[in-house]
């Protein structure tokens, strides 16, 4: 929709990526502090609250005016949002046998992929049809609904503990998992292999209804089909990662990330269709690695070093989403590129120490 907000507001690629990368940012900045409440009111708690304020804030973002407005009401939906990925993954590794974690936060993940591709997908079929004005509207009811099931139907917490909330101890323990080495690297791999993901993905709409291809917004909703790819990426890394070890297929990850965005430089539907592809396969499978890597090696506070990992990996989000808009508004789809494969480059430099 990131195209149609631009013409309507008459607005740059970079000023409308801001209505995606504040939001990130916002979950940023509220993970930690909403990870240390989910210790003191369960994770579940803390995970309804956190879908069902986020799904009202979504409902009232069709009837918003204004830029700064728009963006206000995303990063106060941002602050919401950040209750559950705060809480799911270490809620997953009480509840889940420890053998199993890594499938399970796989599992997860591909649950996430779903969402993405759907709201995305339904978004530019509706936008195709009336406005993104719409589209937000019926993303927000579709939400709704999916926080309805979520409470209905999750299972209940058999091995959580309370504890106080501390805010001394909080900082203490995200300031002991950021001097970890082992952690430090597992956060910054994650959000190396997001800001990949988030750059192309945040600017994929602006290449594909811009000459030669001239799509509209329909159709580009359904490159966003090519989650499905996270999908059976993100259940079955776990299992992989256990026989040939997380570092080969980190490596694994960032190879198909990088060819991804070299095929997507060709100026064909088929080569963006297999580049995308081939990114998507790579950031989920850098991601599930990454991710339940940290919640299996993390000595104390298993929520605050999920939260921290999710902290820096939504950061990378921000990052690559707006430079790779401002890059796409200098140079073109070689500027994303460009910033593409220097954070792969990176990323290579960090996995060559143990993980």
């Amino acid at each position: 929709m990131l195209p149609e907000i631009s013409r309507e507001l008459r607005i740059t690629p970079a000023e409308a990526s801001l209505t995606v990368s504040v939001t990130t940012a916002a979950i940023a900045l509220a993970l930690l502090p909403l990870s240390a409440l989910s210790e003191k009111y369960g994770r579940i708690r803390v995970m309804t609250v956190s879908v069902f304020v986020a799904s009202v804030i979504g409902l009232a973002l069709p009837f918003v005016t204004g830029l700064g407005a728009f963006i206000a009401l995303r990063a106060v939906q941002g602050v919401a949002l950040a209750g559950l990925p705060a809480t799911a993954m270490a809620y997953l590794a009480e509840e889940v046998s420890p053998r199993a974690v890594s499938s399970a936060i796989g599992l997860y993940l591909a649950g996430n992929s779903v969402g993405g591709m759907a709201s995305r997908f339904v978004a530019g079929l509706v936008a195709q049809w009336s406005s993104w004005r719409w589209s937000l509207g019926v993303l927000g009811v579709l939400a709704l609904v999916c926080a309805v099931v979520f409470r209905l139907t999750v299972p209940r917490a058999a091995h959580f503990r309370p504890a106080p909330v501390d805010p001394g101890r909080m900082a203490r323990t995200a300031w002991g998992n950021l001097r970890n080495a082992l952690l430090l690297r597992l956060y910054l791999l994650g959000a190396l292999f997001m800001v990949v993901f988030g750059a192309v993905f945040t600017v994929l709409g602006y290449r594909l209804s811009a000459a030669p291809f001239d799509l509209p917004e329909g159709v580009i909703g359904g490159f966003f089909l090519i989650y499905l790819v996270g999908t059976v990426t993100s259940a079955s890394v776990g299992r992989l990662a256990q026989r040939l070890g997380r570092r080969r297929v980190l490596y694994g990850g960032m190879i198909l990330a990088s060819a991804g965005v070299l095929v997507t430089l060709v100026n064909s539907i088929a080569a963006i269709v297999a580049g995308l592809g081939l990114v998507t396969a790579g950031f989920f499978t850098g991601h599930v690695v990454a991710s339940s890597a940290v919640s299996s090696h993390a000595p104390t506070g298993r929520a605050q070093a999920s939260a921290l990992y999710l902290t820096i990996y939504y950061i990378g989000n921000s990052i690559g989403g707006t430079l790779a808009a401002a890059a796409y508004h200098g140079a073109g789809w070689n500027g994303v590129a460009v910033v593409c494969l220097a954070a792969m480059a990176l990323a290579a430099l960090l996995a060559l120490r143990r993980i």
